[in-house]
């Protein structure tokens, strides 16, 4: 199948749609992005790729991060880390604190933020220097060794994310995080600033396309049965309360980010990243939800 025809095609449809999402202005460093950028990358399991549009531009890839810092924390600890973090779709917002009291500080699911930041915590506890650590891992995984943090993105988030701290603190006194908050805090902040293009991203997620191996040299990132488990959760609980819709629509597991960046991972074929900054009320990128659907409608090539 002629991958690099469909994606073209597909991108010039939903380039030319009306764009109804609107910027992330609640971090004001992303509201300084170009709305009209829009990017699309694939890479297969051979390592080949196809990019269009703006797939060279770096962006904040945001929540995309969690999915790596579960990877990293689900490596260091096991089945353990689901006494912390429960593995169920929210049905909320990303930053709510609706569920947590009465789950007991166990947040429904790593990809939402409170689940995020008890990951964080897992990390502090489990790393000599979690942020210096964090960075080490996605540099080798990425093959990016000179990727770094945004100061200017984290420190605008750190500067506005009341709500953040809020969670942190509630999930505190209900005994589910063991280090100091602000330490915590100050981690999840630095995780989500990274910043990526959609090339890079899509490079650098092969490994859940492959069993848990890069791509690269082959070597293992994370058991087979851990990738899965991985996988199983960003297709029912990657886009928050539209996980379920972009499931149905899409078919595929995947992870958004308010950056505007998606990626989407088909198992034992390919991973395909979209970025354009507009979002739809659900926090994830309008062009890039509908991108996706059509192409996979296009290429009939989903999970399902």
């Amino acid at each position: 199948m002629n991958y690099n025809a469909i994606i073209g095609k597909v991108y010039e449809e939903t380039k030319g749609l009306p764009n109804k999402g609107k910027i992330a202005t609640y971090i004001p460093e992303l509201a300084n992005v170009d709305p009209n950028r829009f990017g699309v990358h694939m890479t297969n399991l051979n390592g080949k790729g196809f990019g269009v549009g703006d797939h060279l531009k770096k962006f904040s890839i945001q929540s995309i991060a969690k999915v790596l810092s579960l990877t990293l924390a689900y490596k260091i600890v096991g089945e353990k880390i689901w006494k912390r973090v429960d593995v169920e779709p929210s049905g909320t917002k990303f930053d709510s604190l609706l569920l947590l009291e009465v789950n007991n500080g166990i947040p429904r699911n790593p990809f939402v933020n409170s689940g995020a930041i008890v990951i964080c915590d897992i990390l502090i506890s489990h790393l000599g220097n979690a942020k210096v650590d964090f960075l080490a891992f996605v540099r080798e995984l990425s093959n990016l060794p000179d990727l770094v943090y945004s100061d200017k993105i984290a420190d605008s988030e750190k500067a506005n994310g009341y709500r953040n701290v809020a969670l942190c603190n509630f999930i505190k006194s209900l005994d589910n995080i063991e280090n100091d908050p602000a330490v915590v805090l100050d981690f999840y902040f630095d995780m989500c600033s990274l910043e990526m293009n959609c090339q890079q991203v899509s490079n650098m997620m092969t490994y859940l396309a492959n069993g848990g191996h890069k791509v690269s040299d082959g070597s293992e990132i994370i058991t087979k049965s851990q990738s899965k488990r991985i996988n199983a959760l960003m297709l029912t609980c990657g886009f928050y309360d539209e996980s379920g819709e972009f499931a149905f629509k899409v078919g595929l597991p995947g992870k958004s980010g308010v950056g505007g960046g998606i990626v989407a991972v088909y198992p034992q074929h390919y991973v395909i990243t979209v970025w354009s900054p507009p979002l739809n009320p659900h926090g994830n990128s309008f062009l890039g939800m509908k991108f996706l659907e059509e192409f996979t409608t296009h290429s009939d090539f989903t999970i399902f």
